[in-house]
């Protein structure tokens, strides 16, 4: 990772802007809407090995003087399903993609919940996102 934002160092114009844009390291919140009224229901168990490797080279970077920290936001991002399918389609992508344990406990808790509740219910899957703003700087020699 520390080598990617190296390679981004190298070829950013001077003072150029990069943009860290990740979910935050925190477990993804599944929960259910209906007429504005959200329900916490349960947490995901996701591993965050990578996401502390990628803040590591980020650290990294900047204290070596590639890059300098301007700015850092953190902000509510909400993924909102109309049906269990749609939810158990994008549970598939995020646990293959990442390689997450099974989250097949979570897709049988949720539609028993959603046996009990109106048709017009929706699952909310919720988690922060964070931006970075790093600027680059040019006093460092390539190494």
């Amino acid at each position: 990772m520390v080598h990617a934002l190296l390679e981004a160092h190298r070829v950013l114009n001077p003072s150029g802007l990069l943009l860290d844009l990740r979910p935050a390291a925190v477990h993804r919140r599944v929960g259910i809407s209906q007429d504005g009224d959200y329900r916490l229901l349960w947490r995901m168990r996701e591993s965050f090995d990578d996401d502390h490797a990628a803040d590591r080279a980020v650290d990294q970077v900047t204290r070596n003087g590639y890059f300098k920290a301007e700015s850092r936001v953190r902000f509510p991002c909400f993924r909102v399903m109309d049906a269990i399918d749609e939810f158990q389609e994008w549970l598939t992508d995020f646990v293959t993609r990442n390689e997450h344990e099974s989250h097949d406990w979570l897709v049988r808790r949720l539609e028993r919940k959603l046996d009990r509740v109106p048709v017009k219910t929706r699952i909310v899957v919720s988690a922060p996102l964070v931006l970075r703003v790093l600027r680059k700087q040019d006093s460092v020699a390539f190494r």
